[in-house]
């Protein structure tokens, strides 16, 4: 067994990969140990139910919304290697150290409306490098494919680390003396999948193309896929990519017309970004449904995306179906 510490620094040597960037991991990793006690402890340490706040989204936070977000802030903060950092739950960026060359952008607690009734939540991070010049909004508004890192600590039954610094894909569970040890490496996605994952409640609102698409698998092996489909929905992010990463599947959070101005609701910076990289390195795809997410320019530190991601196949055949129309 090997531990994180310890892997680390022969990964970031065996890929000519700078030292700091491993500091800054280690970092993220710091901090989501300390996220971890607390969501174990929940009720116990009265951390549970509403903070009585809202995010820059107008959404309501949930206590270990804030305790996440402040204990990343802090924790980051302290790094050197740190120039800046952006949350899901603040407004604007916040600068950090003027020497740094490391950006991270992060959701600290995704999923955090299952905290309550106690199933899987996460943290999902990104780095960048820090452009030249005075930092500013635009020093984040770099491409998913212009990131030098991402990952996610899942809080479930095990707690643990996925991250990429895009050398492969490596899982790392956290044992009882809050070390990540390395328990998977390069775990690969397969092209072909019968099994998805999305809101059914939201079908009446999806555009024509989507709407086909999820009839088309719920025909099963009596319409044109020719297979049937079972279908998953935690309404977690990390818990559906970790199953995918896992054993396969496509995840789906596409856009609706209810509002045909806002073109989706998960974050490109804080969720489809950092995931995308982990399963482009893990073999699968992810895409807006029009373009891959990868190489879809940020506007803004809190742009929404439609999302199709998952086994290389489905994602691609829900692209062809947007594009036909």
């Amino acid at each position: 067994m090997i531990t994180l510490a310890e892997f680390l620094p022969q990964h970031l040597q065996a890929n000519n990969l700078p030292k700091e960037l491993g500091s800054v991991l280690q970092s993220v990793v710091t901090a989501c140990i300390d996220i971890n006690s607390q969501v174990r402890l929940g009720a116990l340490a009265g951390v549970l139910g509403e903070a009585g706040s809202g995010n820059v989204q107008g959404e309501n936070q949930k206590k270990l919304d804030v305790i996440a977000n402040d204990l990343l802030i802090q924790t980051l903060k302290s790094d050197n290697n740190v120039a800046g950092i952006a949350s899901e739950e603040e407004d604007t960026f916040v600068a950090c150290n003027d020497s740094g060359g490391y950006l991270v952008l992060f959701d600290p607690l995704d999923g955090s409306s299952n905290i309550d009734v106690n199933i899987s939540v996460g943290t999902i991070f990104s780095i960048l490098a820090k452009p030249e010049g005075e930092l500013n909004t635009e020093s984040f508004l770099q491409k998913g494919r212009d990131q030098v890192a991402s990952g996610y600590v899942l809080y479930g039954p095990q707690t643990q680390l996925v991250f990429t610094l895009k050398h492969g894909v490596f899982v790392f569970t956290l044992d009882q003396n809050n070390a990540f040890i390395k328990t998977l490496e390069n775990p690969s996605i397969p092209a072909q999948t019968k099994e998805f994952a999305i809101n059914m409640s939201n079908q009446r609102h999806w555009f024509p193309p989507m709407q086909q698409y999820i009839a088309e698998l719920l025909a099963g092996d009596t319409g044109i896929r020719s297979k049937n489909y079972n279908m998953r929905w935690v309404a977690s992010m990390v818990a559906e990519i970790h199953r995918i990463l896992m054993r396969g599947g496509v995840f789906m959070y596409p856009q609706d017309a209810r509002d045909p101005q806002k073109p989706g609701k998960l974050r490109l910076m804080y969720e489809a970004n950092p995931l995308s990289l982990i399963f482009e390195q893990a073999g699968g795809a992810s895409g807006n449904a029009i373009e891959n997410m990868l190489d879809i320019k940020p506007q803004g530190l809190h742009q929404r995306v439609s999302v199709i991601m998952g086994s290389r196949e489905e994602v691609e055949y829900v692209h062809r179906l947007h594009q036909s129309t």
